[in-house]
Order: C-alpha cells, then structure tokens, then sequence
C-alpha cells in the first residue's frame, strides 16, 4: 500500500479533521478565567444554531464571522480555545437571524481554513450534544452546563456527563485493480459512496470493518490498511477511514441497507463521474478522500 500512502500526502489533510486552535481542556473548569476571557473584548464569539454558523465568501474561500462577548446573544456558551496570540474563542447557542448567511459544514468545510474548520467542527458538535441530552439519564433532572460546555452535571444526584462520540468505521474495498462502491436504498440513482457502519459494543476497529462488509455486501477482506480520522458531528460520529482487499467479487446484496453495488477500474471511475453516472460524495466527507486517494488524485464534482 505504499502508493496509497504516497497519494494521501499529495491530497492533503483531511478537511474536517483540521485546526489550529489550542483546545485549552486545562482552563475548562476554570471559573475565574472563563469570566475574565469573556469579559475581553479581543474574545472572538462564533454563533451556531442547529449545526450552522455565519459565514463570508471570499472568492473561493470562506470565513466565519465572529463576534465580540459583548455582541453576543444570551444563550449556552462553549469554549472552543485559545490561540497562541492568547485570543479566546467560543460558541453560544444562537438563533438564525433572517437574511444572513450562515451554513454548514457540508457547505462551507471545504471553503473555510485550518483554524476555522477545526472550530466549527467543534462548535457544531458541542451544539448537536446539549440539544439532545439537557435531562439526566438516571434521574430525568435538567442537567447544566459545566467545564465550558464540556460536561452537563444533575443537580440531583450528582452525575456527570460528557460529549458522546459515536464510532464508526468507513472503508474502501478493493481488489487491486477495481474498488467497491454501493448505493443504498434511499439514495438518487446515480449517488455511490464506499461501505460504512458503526462499531458494536465489545468489537474492535479491525472486526467492524470485515462485519460491515460481509454483511452489506457478502464480501471476506483481507489486508486492512488504516488511512486517517475524521469528526463527523451529524450528530456526533468519528469516522475511521480504512482501505480492504476483498478475497472474492462475488457480491450478495443485503436489500435493507444496498440497493446497488458496483466494481469500477480507474478508467471506468473517472468515466463515470465525469458522464455523471456516478455522483461522488462531497469533498469534506472521509468517503471522497478514500475513493481519491484509492484513485491516485482528484476527481471531477464537488458531489
């Protein structure tokens, strides 16, 4: 696999798993702090409401649009770091105002640079947690925030609870010469992507990749090779990218979860997308990396 580790450095990082930002995990429970950062007027605030933030176009590139503590709304605040200029950044949960420019990730991730797509990503994934787990599992009381949005605690019993992270391994099988792409059901017809599901309790990486195959597909791999990691906060995946070498092309479809599967050389790939047979998954998503780099270089549509 020694060309594909030398296509990956040629594409570049992963653009989802970016950043610059100091996560400044030891100033999280920091009360004092935390007061005196927010009440700097250098402290950058970014507003997030359900998984978007605003944004500026320049050109080709993106950028978020900050505020200053003092412009920022009421509402749950996070801190997402502390650059090496001493400048604070954080979240808060906003609403989206009418007429402004805010998106997501799938839109804006490839657009934005190292600092900003790490902290969005960030923000986005902090934002989608609280939303969905304010109450205590045990006991059912509102939980509050804590160790700057990094932790909810219960009032009444005490616990503490942290971010979930969900993972799950995304793979490119392969047979050398040809690669696996899948639709699934619910997809437009021309929409293929590489295999992917999520890891059982009490499995590891290596299992959850030969289960998910062998259960999407029918198909045994070998000679697993690990390319890189990447948040996926929609809500709260990480996703870990492998390539395969599947033993056999013979292919049994399990109805539920692949409508279609199809084998492709390089040549036919590249036919395919640039006829638009085939529409590739977007450029911030784990799946494209894996299909390019597999490729040897980029290919045609943003997906």
């Amino acid at each position: 696999m020694g060309g594909v580790e030398v296509r990956e450095r040629l594409l570049g990082p992963l653009l989802l798993s970016r950043g610059t930002v100091n996560r400044s995990a030891a100033l999280r429970n920091d009360t004092a702090w935390l007061e005196r950062a927010w009440a700097d007027e250098r402290t950058r605030v970014l507003l997030v409401a359900d998984g978007r933030a605003p944004v500026r176009h320049e050109g080709e590139t993106a950028a978020l649009v900050f505020v200053s503590p003092s412009q920022a709304p009421d509402g749950d605040r996070y801190l997402l770091g502390v650059d090496e200029d001493g400048v604070a950044y954080f979240a808060v949960r906003a609403k989206a105002p009418e007429g402004e420019r805010w998106e997501g990730l799938r839109r804006a991730g490839a657009l934005l640079g190292d600092r900003d797509a790490g902290l969005l990503v960030t923000a986005v994934a902090l934002e989608a947690w609280h939303a969905t787990h304010e109450h205590c599992p045990r006991c059912g009381a509102r939980t509050e925030i804590a160790a700057g949005g990094f932790m909810r605690v219960c009032p009444a019993d005490g616990s503490e609870h942290f971010p979930r992270v969900d993972p799950a391994v995304i793979m490119l099988v392969h047979d050398g010469e040809r690669c696996l792409l899948a639709r699934g059901p619910r997809w437009p017809e021309n929409r293929f992507s590489v295999l992917a599901g999520f890891v059982e309790p009490g499995e590891s990486l290596e299992q959850a990749v030969a289960r998910e195959v062998a259960e999407e597909v029918g198909v045994t791999v070998t000679e697993l090779h690990y390319m890189g990691s990447q948040p996926w906060p929609f809500p709260r995946s990480l996703m870990l990218g492998f390539f395969a070498r599947a033993l056999s092309p013979e292919l049994r479809l399990d109805p539920a979860e692949i409508a279609e599967a199809r084998w492709l050389s390089r040549t036919e790939l590249r036919e395919a997308v640039e006829s638009g047979e085939v529409l590739l998954p977007g450029q911030v998503s784990i799946a494209r990396r894996l299909i390019e780099t597999w490729y040897g270089g980029q290919l045609p549509g943003g997906g």
